[in-house]
Parts: C-alpha cells; sequence; structure tokens
C-alpha cells in the first residue's frame, strides 16, 4: 500500500509541475497573439497610404508600364510560393491546415511551383507531399523580427524572378478567425495584372486637390510596388502568427483541463487508498486491543 500511495504522490506531483507549464505557455500564446494582432491594425493605415500613392501613379504612367520590365515572362511559367508555418509542434492542425491547403491550390494552377516554407514543421509537411522546396525561413518570434523575415523572402524571390525561373508568386497562411479558429488563405502577390490596376486607379483621392507625383512617375511606382510586397508579406506573417498562437493556446487549454481530470482521479484515489490504509491499522488497534483484553485473557488472570 506504501508504495501504492508514494506512486500516486509522484504522479500527482509530475501532473501538478506539468500544468503549471502549460499555464505559462497558455499566458504567453495570449500574450502573442495581442502583440500580433495589433501589429496587423497598424498596417490598415500605412497600407491605405501605400494603395493611394499607387492609384495615384497608375493613373499618371502609361498603359502596361508595370508590365514593361517582364515582357519575357509569361503568367504560364514557373510559380513560386512562400507557405507560413510554425517551428514548433503543440499547434495542433495548423501546419497540416495551410500545408494541404497549399498543395491542392498549386495543384490546380498551370506551371511548376517552387516553394519557400516558412517553418520547420510545414517544411516537413511540403516535403512528404513531394512539393519542391529551394528554401527554408525560421519562424519569426516576436514582431520585430518580421522585418528582416520579410526582407529575407523579398530578396529570394527577386533574384529567381530575375532569373526568369518564375513569373508568378504566390503566398499562403492561416488567418486568424472568431476565438481560436482560423482559415487557409491565399493571395497572389506577381504579377500585378490589368484588373488590380484598374481596381487602384479607380480608388478617389481623399481630399478636393488632386495628387502629383515626384520625380519619375515609374520610379515613384516601382517603390510603392516594393511597400505594397512588403505590406502583402508582412501582414501574412503576422496573421499567421497569430493563428499559430490561437491554436497553441486552445491546445494548452485543452491539456489544462485534461491535466485537472487527470489530477482529480489521482487525488480522489489517493485519499481513498490512505483512507484505506487508515481502516486497515485501525482495525489492527482493534483487534490488538480485544486480544488483550477479551474473556480469554480474564481468564488467565484469576
Amino acid at each position: 500500500m506504501s508504495d501504492t500511495t508514494a506512486n500516486l504522490r509522484r504522479k500527482i506531483r509530475s501532473a501538478g509541475d506539468l500544468q503549471s507549464v502549460v499555464r505559462t505557455m497558455k499566458a504567453l500564446a495570449a500574450s502573442s497573439i495581442g502583440q500580433y494582432e495589433k501589429s496587423v491594425r497598424a498596417l490598415a493605415d500605412y497600407y491605405r497610404t501605400v494603395e493611394l500613392g499607387l492609384g495615384a501613379c497608375v493613373r499618371e504612367v502609361e498603359p502596361g508600364a508595370l508590365r514593361a520590365e517582364r515582357k519575357g515572362q509569361s503568367d504560364v511559367g514557373a510559380i513560386g510560393a512562400v507557405v507560413f508555418g510554425s517551428d514548433q509542434g503543440l499547434v495542433g492542425q495548423f501546419n497540416d491546415v495551410v500545408a494541404d491547403y497549399a498543395i491542392k491550390t498549386l495543384a490546380a494552377l498551370p506551371g511548376k511551383p517552387q516553394v519557400w516554407a516558412v517553418g520547420e514543421r510545414v517544411h516537413a509537411r511540403l516535403a512528404d507531399a513531394g512539393l519542391p522546396l529551394i528554401g527554408l525561413f525560421t519562424v519569426p518570434n516576436s514582431v520585430k523580427a518580421i522585418t528582416p523575415l520579410v526582407g529575407q523572402i523579398q530578396i529570394e524571390s527577386e533574384a529567381h524572378r530575375a532569373k526568369a525561373e518564375h513569373a508568378r508568386l504566390y503566398v499562403f497562411h492561416n488567418r486568424p478567425q472568431s476565438g481560436a479558429l482560423y482559415e487557409p488563405v491565399s493571395q497572389r502577390l506577381l504579377p500585378l495584372d490589368a484588373q488590380w490596376q484598374e481596381g487602384l486607379a479607380k480608388i478617389p483621392w481623399p481630399t478636393k486637390s488632386s495628387p502629383e507625383v515626384m520625380g519619375r512617375g515609374t520610379r515613384t511606382l516601382g517603390a510603392l510596388i516594393r511597400e505594397y510586397l512588403f505590406i502583402s508579406l508582412f501582414r501574412a506573417c503576422a496573421e499567421s502568427l497569430s493563428s499559430e498562437n490561437a491554436s497553441r493556446l486552445a491546445a494548452m487549454e485543452r491539456a489544462d483541463r485534461n491535466i485537472d481530470e487527470l489530477l482529480e482521479d489521482l487525488n480522489s484515489n489517493f485519499h481513498r487508498l490512505r483512507q484505506s490504509g487508515i481502516d486497515e491499522e485501525l482495525f489492527d488497534v482493534i483487534s490488538g486491543f480485544e486480544a488483550l483484553t477479551g474473556p480469554g485473557r480474564h481468564a488467565q488472570r484469576r
């Protein structure tokens, strides 16, 4: 009995230690969700500014100027794709969901994909599916670390586009929904088609004064396009990180509930065994007392 209660004590202590770790991870995940959601909201005003600038430039440059540097490329060529996942586990189906969505979407597009994976977990999932992977990036661990990652992705992508290795660029990531839910989404970043240009040209300027593009219009347009790509990648990364931490928070909440149930069972068993041991000891004491004070003992004294 003593060995059994000792084992239960160790299990209860181990479960308590594990629950402390789980609750710490819950707090970190909840805190991380807040900072990434805040960064996404902060991008909205900046994106609006870039969008207005692009609209002003598009209205001034000659039609087709956006595609002038890509005359030799075709929309049917190879496909560049960036898939955002996670480096760490304890995120449920987070990586499987975005990987399956990317695999299915790329399979339906004409051309051979060339994939950059952000996160070791999603990289392994895409490799198992047989997709050609040309790069692996580490998932940033803070909002400040997103900017260097986006810069690396832009450099890698532009290097491949300069070699005419792919004409299209897509980004895949999980976007947070209400609560701990998320959904996989994709966006085609390049090429910037005529429909995109027409939509920008229709954006009204917020004041009565007409905007004027300083310097060469195509140079300003190119700079704004780079900012547009930067914002799109930054937002995709921040939304992916927010979804990852929401998934981890949900997983930790389930683990916390399971540990509570386990501790309740262990404590119940421990108290039951302890009470059983106390009862047995009491029975032994009573039996010994009866043996000492019973009728046989009185007869011997006479």
